[in-house]
């Protein structure tokens, strides 16, 4: 289970996470309302992206041998995905990008910390995502290879370099000292390599209702991108800057996926 490609898969979208934190350390100034829209573009094409090749796509192979029904799996499993991610987010109640605190809930952990249960929140699917891929390919499932899951990582681990910048450069932004501006976003991702390992111990358990479970993990990334991401690079004043940026990750991440995997 220790081997290097399940440890590249299991950290290498958490390292991504601690890079983009990291650019807090660089900050001058307030974030950029600009830079944080093509951020949260950039990062929401990447995600759709790699639910469709990473994710959707190898669910349709697994289940090639169902014929014209080949798509149930896959169809199934997104719905299942998305009502997953949707129960979540009303059971643990948490802050969307950039809003007040939930009418009825108290403020007392803080923002910032109900924002970390936000962005941990959305890593969770990620995680979910490498662990079921990783579980595949060590099954030795002929649609899944280790450099597919060397892609996805890497998407991933892309679409995460935003994403911790988005949690730690507003927290500094608003007064916090770097170094814990850095831990918020740092303290976000722990829960991405978790789900991951989590996900690879139940491989007896993932293994044999794979595309499913392939699926299920791009019905997740998809809410988060509906519901969280494109609402958040589009709010404010009129602007294309998101979509530019949006179109930059889903190519990016196509072609990584196509070239690599």
């Amino acid at each position: 289970m220790f081997a290097p490609e399940v440890l590249q898969g299991v950290f290498i979208p958490f390292l991504g996470t601690v890079l983009g934190s990291g650019l807090v350390f660089f900050m001058k100034g307030a974030m950029n309302r600009s830079l944080q829209r093509a951020l949260t573009g950039f990062a929401a094409g990447v995600m759709v992206a790699a639910s469709i090749w990473s994710l959707i796509m190898p669910a349709m192979e697994q289940a090639e041998h169902m014929g014209k029904f080949a798509f149930v799996p896959a169809f199934i499993g997104v719905w299942l995905g998305v009502l997953f991610l949707m129960v979540l987010d009303k059971v643990i109640p948490h802050l969307h990008m950039n809003s007040e605190c939930p009418e009825g809930i108290s403020c007392g952990l803080g923002k910032s910390t109900m924002m970390v249960f936000a962005v941990a929140l959305h890593n969770l699917p990620e995680g979910m995502a490498v662990g079921v891929l990783l579980a595949g390919w060590l099954s030795g499932s002929e649609t899944i290879t280790s450099a597919a899951v060397l892609t996805l990582a890497l998407g991933i681990a892309i679409q995460n370099l935003p994403e911790g910048a988005i949690i730690s450069m507003p927290l500094k932004s608003g007064g916090m000292k770097s170094g814990k501006a850095f831990g918020y976003g740092l303290l976000s991702a722990v829960v991405e390599p978790i789900g991951a390992v989590l996900t690879l111990l139940l491989a007896s358990i993932v293994t044999p209702i794979l595309p499913y479970m392939l699926a299920f993990a791009a019905g997740a990334m998809l809410y988060v991108v509906v519901e969280e991401l494109i609402p958040e690079m589009s709010e404010g004043e009129h602007s294309h800057l998101g979509t530019w940026f949006f179109t930059l990750g889903f190519t990016l991440m196509m072609v990584l996926d196509i070239a690599l995997g």
